[in-house]
């Protein structure tokens, strides 16, 4: 019986606890059981972009590594896109596996990937079409989102008395709550209160910064204040 490892991914902490490796392990299973496959092992990263290569792969090298050293040689991942959605780092990540003779399934189609663009022009000119496919799907995704957060942006600089020109600057969509607006930090008014007050008297933001950090003043992340951070919080307040 062959043997073989999954690999899976998802791209945002989020995404972590939800649906996203129970499906992908499903949908792996069901393939390995469809060519009488033995999962051996899995390996997953977590909170990792399509579009970043093996470098930033903690669980990919790890199963490189491994693979090399144990004899075996299958690796599933659940489609193209779990592999990288971006065209160009899924080729090239393809070919890197290729290339240490190992062999990718695509569990969705049941394709020996590596095959299929080793061997046959026009089954790899399918893999490849594939590929600009997933590419295209992640591209419009980002746009809608582009989209969406653009129009919230807008209409909640409007709601806050923005003109139309100036809500697309001001407006929030998403993200952490400004400095001073978190209702779970109601300390955090106090201090905003005390840094514009520091700045009505001529404080610099640096020596703004100094006094916090002199009278132990805790930032949001318990870090030191600087006055980069000082200055940021006043222009958003301005």
């Amino acid at each position: 019986m062959t043997q073989a490892v999954s690999y899976l991914r998802v791209s945002g902490e989020a995404q972590v606890d939800k649906g996203g490796f129970p499906r992908q392990r499903e949908t792996i299973e069901s393939c390995c059981a469809s060519k009488g496959f033995q999962l051996v092992h899995e390996y997953r990263d977590e909170a990792v972009p399509g579009k970043l290569d093996e470098t930033y792969r903690p669980a990919f090298n790890l199963m490189i590594g491994e693979l090399l050293k144990n004899g075996c040689r299958t690796i599933v991942v659940e489609n193209l896109g779990r592999l990288a959605r971006e065209y160009r780092i899924q080729e090239h990540l393809l070919i890197y596996i290729a290339s240490r003779k190992l062999t990718l399934y695509a569990a969705d189609t049941g394709e020996n990937i590596t095959e299929a663009i080793m061997g046959d022009p026009m089954r790899a000119a399918l893999v490849r079409i594939q590929g600009i496919f997933f590419q295209l799907e992640k591209d419009s995704l980002v746009e809608k989102l582009k989209k969406g957060r653009q129009y919230n942006r807008i209409q909640d600089g409007l709601a806050k008395g923005y003109s139309e020109e100036d809500a697309v600057k001001f407006g929030r969509c998403e993200g952490r709550k400004p400095y001073g607006e978190h209702p779970d930090h109601p300390e955090e008014k106090l201090v905003l209160d005390r840094i514009i007050a520091l700045k009505s008297k001529g404080e610099t933001p640096e020596r703004i910064a100094q006094i916090l950090n002199d009278d132990a003043v805790p930032s949001r992340m318990g870090k030191p204040w600087r006055g980069a951070t000082i200055a940021k919080i006043l222009r958003r307040n301005a």
